[in-house]
């Protein structure tokens, strides 16, 4: 992951700094170029759906000393407490929303326009003193037997951490109470947050793991069954894997990047060993992922040899059963013949024509009777050698 400069300072190193906000809303301007100073002064608040904004406190300390109900509301609030924090927790939040958010913190506009899309995929980005990460989440449906993701932004600055959900997972709340529930953690500033959640959603993947690898069980059961419907099923759970894949191989790189910014940005010793957990544990679930990848492969391949071999099968049994067809159709057909001779030769005679040659010849049914016979014998004689009969 590059370095960029003026990345934020960490939440004591700020206050030793003597980082504050603008009381006065005036006394900020807003920057020519993309936001990377001090704050901005704040846009009017845009009308907001507050069904978007699902959480909302100032905290000082660790503690919560706020819940305003809107955002402008925040904005005030944190303005009033220079040593403050704000955490604020948005569901597909509207543009206006968004965009009073970046005139409040001086967010960048490419960040914001990436939340406003959706559809990204796992990064982590420095603006100025701004940190925008993306995460994809993931939850596993028991009752439709696939995995759910769903795409989560983060905005950290000195004084704010902001949360963008584009989907159900993760369940954010939980992490704002543990978070609340361990004040002198969550006093070191949003950077605590932010590994809390990256910690959430790394742990989101265990039961996601689990319940992948208990479907491969049951398709290589299905496989060696011999269901007609696996490969299709095979095929849905890899597209799966490959989402999951593009959900955990880039968090491997952008943990391992914030931790090789540990020095340097003078990050707290307890969130470097947060981070650093957060780190193996998707190591760890990227390794799964990548062996799943490879197992569904082979058992890919072993579906197709066994398929193969049924379909072989198949049409050996069907090629024996038109073999003894053929057979009993030529041993029918040999005594139709050996009989047709007879019955052409009786039915000649039979007609009691009044000038039909050896009619009054004395002789004449014994030669019929014994043209007859030798008629069979031969015809018997040559089916014999043919193997008709």
């Amino acid at each position: 992951m590059s370095e960029r400069p003026d990345r934020r300072p960490s939440p004591s190193a700020a206050k030793r700094a003597g980082w504050r906000r603008p009381a006065d809303p005036t006394a900020a301007t807003p920057p020519a170029g993309p936001p990377t100073g001090p704050r901005s002064a704040p846009a009017a608040a845009a009308p907001q759906d507050h069904r978007s904004v699902i959480d909302s406190a100032v905290y000082r300390d660790g503690r919560r000393i706020a819940s305003p109900a809107t955002l402008a509301e925040t904005f005030r609030q944190l303005r009033e407490e220079p040593d403050g924090m704000a955490w604020i927790g948005l569901h597909r939040p509207t543009e206006p929303e968004l965009h009073s958010l970046a005139a409040e913190f001086n967010l960048h506009e490419i960040a914001v326009e990436d939340a406003l899309e959706a559809h990204q995929r796992p990064k982590l980005e420095r603006y100025g003193d701004t940190l925008f990460v993306v995460l994809r989440a993931a939850r596993y449906l028991d009752a439709q037997e696939e995995v759910d993701f769903a795409e989560l932004h983060i905005f950290v600055g000195p004084d704010f951490l902001i949360t963008v959900r584009h989907g159900g997972a993760p369940d954010l709340s939980a992490v704002r109470r543990r978070m609340e529930g361990n004040p002198e953690l969550l006093s070191l500033g949003p950077e605590a947050a932010l590994y809390a959640i990256l910690d959430t959603v790394v742990d989101g993947y265990a039961p996601v793991v689990e319940g992948v690898q208990t479907d491969i069980d049951e398709i290589e059961t299905e496989v060696f069954r011999g269901d007609p419907s696996v490969s299709r099923r095979i095929y849905e759970l890899s597209r799966e894997i490959v989402e999951f894949q593009r959900a955990t191989r880039p968090l491997v790189g952008m943990l391992h990047g914030l931790m090789a910014g540990f020095a340097k940005y003078g990050t707290d010793e307890e969130l470097q060993r947060y981070l650093r957990d957060v780190a193996d544990h998707v190591t760890h679930t990227s390794e799964r992922v990548d062996g799943f990848r490879q197992a569904l492969t082979e058992i890919l391949t072993v579906n197709a040899t066994l398929v193969s071999q049924q379909q072989n099968a198949e049409m050996r049994a069907l090629a024996e059963a038109g073999f003894e067809q053929n057979e009993e159709i030529k041993k029918i057909s040999a005594w139709a013949a050996i009989l047709f001779a007879p019955t052409l030769v009786g039915t000649i005679y039979g007609m009691n024509f009044e000038d039909m040659p050896e009619l009054k010849w004395a002789g004449g049914y014994p030669f019929a009777i014994l043209l007859m016979a030798v008629v069979c014998v031969s015809l018997y004689v040559i089916f014999k050698k043919r193997d008709w009969l």
